[in-house]
């Protein structure tokens, strides 16, 4: 039996289709999604803040359960030391449409630190060439030390 996909919405440097492949999270499906009612926050690690008047750009991207296991478990939890849950949110896509999706956020945190350039590279790199807006690349561009 095939194992059922589910969309998430990636917006760090998991939007980075090689950092997947580590993982062997393959997506049949990516899509440039942007997700109302957030802003980004980058310290060291890219997570979702809320912010009513924000807006954060991203992929849509289908996979399964036990791809995001692997991602969120093994890459991001034990190689990164973070903890990001999921949870439910409405992405919209370039073209309007409504796309429910599972999108990880780490619990809040006092500790703020500033991210390395490699790091920001894996995140701005592909939001190049997904073709985000001028504007949310030199929001990235900011986190820059």
């Amino acid at each position: 039996m095939t194992e059922r996909t589910v969309w998430t919405f990636f917006y760090g440097s998991n939007i980075n289709l090689e950092i997947l492949k580590r993982v062997d999270y393959v997506p049949e499906r990516v899509e440039v999604a942007r997700l109302h009612g957030f802003d980004i926050a980058i310290s060291p690690l890219a997570n979702l803040v809320p912010s009513e008047q924000d807006v954060v750009y991203g992929i849509l991207a289908t996979g399964t359960h036990g791809d995001l296991d692997r991602l969120y478990g093994r890459y991001v939890q034990d190689e990164l030391g973070a903890l990001y849950l999921p949870e439910a949110v409405l992405c919209e896509t370039l073209d309007g449409r409504l796309i429910p999706a599972l999108c990880y956020i780490a619990p809040p945190t006092d500790k703020t630190q500033a991210a390395p350039d490699d790091y920001l590279d894996r995140i701005i790199k592909p939001a190049r060439e997904f073709g985000f807006p001028d504007w949310y690349i030199d929001r990235l561009e900011r986190f820059r030390g």
